[in-house]
């Protein structure tokens, strides 16, 4: 498997070429081209953008924590297959990156997504990912402007992989810009209508750090600790301290993590407990419209947006249907 610096599509198109003449490195058996990807969002955006014209794969389940997912024997046969191997990057999914370069077909390539579009001097540390333990704060995708970002990446990575259809990837990926575009337009205008100094969060895990710093929102804290386990009373008392000096009304759970510790806080403090917020489970089922990246994240903004005393309606009224009319229901 191929590590590359810049320029992505440069290097993409020599690892394709270098291997385009052996049977055994051929695209999948219908002729297209196999993409494996990891985290959901991550398998939304490529499917919006490949659309019918790649075989997009997941591979973390959703409602896993891909923090310490460990992927199972299986994920190496489809590692070998894959043309190209999407991840998030920014040290989210070591594991399976260390089962793509152990398994991975001659002239296949891996992306880092993350570690494309975000420089280390823009990375976020915080509680759940401390400076001190070198890992920063994975999530981007929460922030549609980065999300934009990662389905540029994606689309001149499909059309170096499969110049053919270059048009089609850039067809699918302006619609999608234009979606991100849209969430952001109707975020901002839905926020302005929280009460003045409420734009406050605090979570179950450090998922919005990003998205913070670029629609001016304040993260007070999160629950879940650097190691993924229960938190100490200190750090719970902590939490307690800041809920009470920032006098933030609603404390945001995990819908696929439930913490009977956030419902104590909550009681603790007087603030509301919400308990659906999601981190990288899309909503409703495989095949549904809001079974999308930006399905997610309406979701999400309209849930923090409403349980601050905000209202939803341009939120609301976004279409979230996927931007290639030929996209595939993808596999897990």
């Amino acid at each position: 498997m191929t590590w590359h610096p810049l320029p992505l599509v440069a290097v993409v198109a020599a690892a394709l070429a270098a291997t385009a003449c052996a049977a055994s490195d051929a695209p999948g058996a219908d002729g297209r081209i196999v993409v494996a990807t990891t985290v959901s969002p991550i398998t939304s955006i490529v499917a919006n953008v490949g659309g019918g014209r790649v075989d997009v794969r997941g591979i973390v389940p959703e409602g896993t924590n891909s923090h310490t997912f460990e992927p199972a024997p299986q994920v190496a046969a489809l590692l070998s297959e894959a043309d190209v191997v999407f991840v998030n990057g920014l040290q989210l999914e070591e594991p399976t990156k260390d089962l793509a370069q152990t398994n991975a077909k001659d002239g296949a390539v891996l992306v880092e997504i993350g570690d494309e579009v975000l420089p280390a001097s823009e990375w976020i540390y915080d509680f759940s990912f401390p400076k001190e333990d070198g890992k920063p704060n994975p999530h981007l995708w929460t922030d549609p402007t980065y999300a934009a970002r990662y389905a540029e990446v994606v689309k001149d990575t499909l059309s170096a992989a499969d110049p053919d259809n270059a048009d089609y990837y850039e067809t699918n990926y302006q619609a999608f810009l234009v979606q991100t575009e849209q969430l952001a337009d109707a975020l901002r205008k839905d926020q302005a209508t929280v009460p003045d100094g409420d734009l406050k969060l605090v979570t179950y895990h450090d998922a919005y750090a990003y998205f913070a710093r670029t629609f001016g929102w304040q993260v007070i804290g999160a629950l879940q600790p650097k190691n993924f386990e229960d938190p100490t009373p200190q750090e719970v008392a902590r939490i307690i301290d800041q809920v009470r000096a920032e006098g933030v009304p609603v404390i945001f759970g995990s819908e696929v993590f439930p913490s009977a510790v956030l419902e104590e806080i909550g009681r603790a403090t007087g603030a509301r407990y919400e308990d659906t917020l999601r981190d990288d489970d899309l909503p409703g089922a495989p095949g549904d419209p809001e079974h999308s990246w930006l399905g997610l994240m309406r979701y999400d903004y309209t849930t923090m947006i409403s349980g601050l005393g905000g209202t939803t309606e341009h939120l609301d009224a976004l279409q979230v249907d996927n931007v290639a009319p030929d996209t595939a229901e993808y596999p897990q």
